[in-house]
């Protein structure tokens, strides 16, 4: 490695470090206020400030990047295993299958939701839509991987990734036609939310990035190896059918644990990857773990905007990220175009 890549993957990291740590302390000030350090000391010292800090604020921000973390984690497994730059988590019919579980849920809550008392509907509503939409992403993911006939093929994988999608698109799109109650709900899960964090979706991604990084980081040679084409990397003695097959195993739990707690949020492991790229190019050991870092970074920093720019109310932080992914991309063509 040469020492300007060095210095260069040192800024990023210095970069990111300090960004992250901006970010936590924006968050915990962002009120229904607006952002203000004042007000974040005045609400601390309050009567209720371990309520509204501690119980809200704090595991809100935090959950906020460990789900970025995950999108871009996501999101650089992707774009190396299909080696296709636009590649990002969803391709395997996990956002398809989460709206899916999400839409079956909401239906057979309005149905059932005259017999028990509204606390305990919205309890049960709220627990079940988060199994629902993991459970619905991995189902789609399992049934991109028994169309595809295995991991064996990244092309035949990507079109049966297409196909799930469509498919379970057309599915929950049927059963709000039937149940039109759970239009509302579907909405707001398709332009996702990161109001609903607490310490225990905190939890349960943290574990989720702790089962992902891991593996990943131990099969970045191999999506190396494949950057140089399929047949060098069975030169090399790589087992990929294996190798792909756990690298999309990661890749199913990290988007479905993301989409799960904070609903469809675009362009964050799309872009991320991008991002690591363009200011530090390097093997995919320290593209992954940037990656995720970076996705980490920028949910917080839409969440933190979806909080504060129209104070007392919100923004949803998947239109804040689509909108400032889509920004980014569209510049990066045109920039292109015109070099």
């Amino acid at each position: 490695m040469s020492e300007p890549d060095r210095r260069r993957r040192r800024r990023l990291v210095i970069g990111l470090t300090l960004t992250t740590l901006l970010l936590l302390l924006a968050g915990l000030a962002a009120g229904s206020e607006g952002w203000s350090l004042a007000g974040l000391v005045q609400t601390w010292n309050g009567a209720d400030g371990w309520l509204i800090v501690g119980q809200i604020r704090a595991p809100r921000t935090l959950g906020a990047w460990l789900t970025g973390a995950l999108l871009g984690l996501a999101g650089a497994v992707a774009q190396g295993l299909f080696r296709n730059p636009l590649a990002d988590p969803y391709l395997l019919g996990s956002a398809s299958g989460a709206s899916v579980g999400v839409v079956l849920v909401l239906a057979a809550s309005a149905q059932s939701g005259h017999a028990i008392s509204l606390a305990t509907a919205d309890a049960i509503a709220r627990i079940g839509l988060v199994s629902a939409a993991f459970a619905g992403a991995l189902l789609g993911v399992l049934l991109t991987l028994t169309l595809a006939r295995g991991a064996q093929q990244t092309t035949r994988l990507l079109l049966a990734g297409v196909v799930v999608g469509v498919v379970l698109s057309a599915v929950s799109d049927l059963v709000t036609s039937a149940a039109p109650e759970a239009l509302r709900g579907r909405q707001a899960f398709l332009l996702g939310s990161t109001g609903f964090l607490g310490w225990s979706s905190c939890v349960a991604l943290a574990l989720g990035l702790a089962l992902t990084v891991p593996p990943s980081w131990r099969l970045a040679r191999t999506l190396d190896a494949l950057t140089l084409g399929t047949d060098t990397a069975h030169s090399l003695g790589l087992a990929l059918p294996r190798i792909r097959l756990l690298l999309v195993t990661a890749l199913a739990l990290a988007t479905g644990l993301a989409v799960s707690q904070a609903g469809l949020i675009a362009f964050v492991g799309l872009v991320a990857p991008h991002l690591v790229r363009r200011f530090a190019p390097a093997t995919h050991g320290f593209t992954l773990v940037a990656s995720a870092a970076t996705g980490g970074s920028l949910l917080l920093m839409a969440d933190v905007l979806a909080r504060t720019l129209i104070a007392p109310r919100e923004v949803p932080v998947g239109v804040l990220t689509a909108l400032l992914g889509g920004g980014y991309l569209i510049w990066l063509l045109h920039r292109r175009r015109v070099a």
